[in-house]
């Protein structure tokens, strides 16, 4: 007979033995690569089209307007195809998301992300060496397509690896790996900035670098337990497990893992239930924590930095160095992410986030609204602030709604819809992602120092949403999600109302073991 584990009293389930090995942090590094490459084409897109040489080769209109000495302040970057050329990468992620799901699933994560770094290297080339508009943008494509199937790979295959109390901190080191590629970028940016006139295209290029040690290193690391038990190579999965925690006895964790995929093999159509009742409350969590995460206005910020602090009256250099040191936090705050994630738990970083974004928002808005006319500048002493604000802004998100946004999708879904909801929550991101870079800039022009008033209210919004509908998952082991979490919320539980009289009369059944 096979035995089962039933929670106890409390509601708590045995820990899982192990610890951290070797193995796993060098997964971690190497699997965050693709963090790195996602950071880096974030920050240099911005520097790029800021770059007068750029500009001058392939949007000489916007060129002309830009050196207009009384054109306006908020209107002079406004263009459709300068807007494309940072947006079409995104909404190349979405499509490649749905693709990468099935890919994950069927061949594993570790393959998805070597796809991911081939895609990813072959925009590279063509962005960087394109000769026109149009090769650059095909270049930014397939950089998209890299994009779609790294973040669908990546947060999975280090949710999966992590051991539960740490599952946090490490899950949080691809959003670690994207701030230091936005930083890395705004550092080669500023220095390519003087190479004239081909320093847009060293910008562009290094972009290969963090792909190509993705595509190398996924060579040297394991694939996850849950990816080949999934693919019915079970022996290896338990070997895996045991290399990874540095322990024999992994017979809870296994098991229940085992029987997380038997559960999956029932379920043939993993997106038809996901539109099923009891699939709603993570991937209704899934679809808006991406559409929060983007509507706070990060990636205008991010994307559109040096163009931002030229807007304000910074020169060239000047707009470059303080998106540096915007990066510089950003890195620095998402370590402190790592530290408390697991510690202080996952919602009382979203909440407290909230009203630190909602402040320094508003500040900026009025700042700009009161003294930054259509021609002109801003006095240097209110342009500093701006700054100031805008680096306590990306601290808070840096700690909470950009490493959180991909964490809690990652850990929440059950495995026979986990790639598939993951997918919707990769696709939700790049589309807003593809709004947002493809209308920042004229939103800039029609709504002027709006802009930052319009995001402030998204903030409210995400507040409450945080505070009455996204549920604590610190310390919940990814295979008990539903009981721990789902059936114990106010308001999601009611999505398990047909289960309740099958829960009532049988035990809690987690871990069968292995006859």
């Amino acid at each position: 007979m096979p035995a089962i584990i039933i929670a106890n009293k409390n509601g708590d389930y045995p820990e899982y033995d192990g610890k951290i090995t070797v193995t796993v942090i060098i997964c971690v590094i190497i699997a965050a690569c693709g963090g790195l490459m996602f950071g880096y084409d974030i920050g240099v897109s911005g520097g790029v089209t800021a770059m007068d040489d750029f500009l001058e080769k392939f949007f000489p209109s916007v060129y002309e307007r830009k050196k207009h000495a009384l054109e306006n302040n908020y209107c002079k970057y406004d263009n459709q195809y300068l807007q494309l050329f940072t947006s079409s990468l995104y909404i190349a992620a979405l499509i490649a998301s749905f693709f990468a799901s099935k890919t994950c699933t069927k061949f594993g994560r570790k393959p998805t992300m070597q796809l991911a770094s081939i895609f990813f290297i072959v925009g590279v080339v063509l962005s960087a060496l394109g000769v026109n508009i149009e090769m650059v943008i095909v270049g930014r494509v397939l950089l998209g397509f890299g994009v779609g199937f790294a973040n669908q790979a990546v947060p999975l295959f280090l949710s999966e690896l992590a051991p539960v109390k740490m599952r946090g901190a490490l899950n949080i080191s691809f959003q670690l790996f994207v701030t230091i590629g936005i930083l890395i970028a705004n550092l080669v940016n500023y220095y390519t900035g003087k190479i004239h006139p081909h320093g847009y295209k060293i910008s562009l290029g290094l972009a290969g670098v963090p792909a190509l040690m993705l595509g190398l290193g996924s060579l040297l690391i394991v694939e996850t337990p849950t990816s080949l038990v999934e693919r019915n190579r079970i022996e290896e999965g338990r070997a895996v497990l045991k290399k990874i925690r540095g322990v024999d006895n992994v017979d809870l964790e296994f098991d229940s893992i085992v029987h997380a995929c038997e559960m999956a093999r029932q379920v043939t159509d993993p997106y038809r239930k996901l539109m099923k009742r009891p699939s709603r409350p993570p991937l209704v969590i899934a679809i808006l924590l991406q559409i929060f995460q983007q509507f706070t206005g990060i990636n205008a910020i991010m994307f559109y930095a040096p163009v931002l602090f030229q807007t304000v009256g910074f020169g060239n250099d000047a707009s470059l160095l303080s998106s540096v040191v915007t990066g510089l936090v950003n890195v620095l705050s998402t370590v402190v992410s790592i530290v408390v994630v697991d510690r202080a738990g996952r919602r009382i970083l979203l909440l407290e986030s909230c009203v630190q974004m909602l402040i320094t928002q508003t500040i900026i808005g009025a700042l700009l609204l009161k003294d930054l006319k259509p021609t002109g500048e801003l006095p240097s002493s209110e342009a500093m602030v701006v700054v100031v604000m805008v680096c306590i802004y990306v601290a808070g998100f840096a700690w909470s709604w950009g490493p959180l946004g991909w964490l809690i999708p990652s850990e929440t879904f059950p495995l026979e819809t986990r790639t598939a909801g993951y997918s919707f929550a990769v696709s939700s991101n790049m589309l807003c992602t593809f709004i947002i870079a493809q209308a920042f800039l004229s939103m800039l022009c029609s709504m002027q120092a709006g802009i930052f008033f319009f995001f402030a209210a998204w903030i409210v919004v995400m507040m409450l949403f945080a505070y009455f509908f996204i549920p604590e998952t610190k310390g919940v082991p990814v295979d008990v999600m539903v009981e721990r979490v789902w059936k114990q919320h106010w308001f999601w539980k009611r999505f398990f109302d047909g289960e309740e009289k099958e829960v009532e009369q049988k035990p809690k059944m987690i871990h069968p073991q292995l006859t």
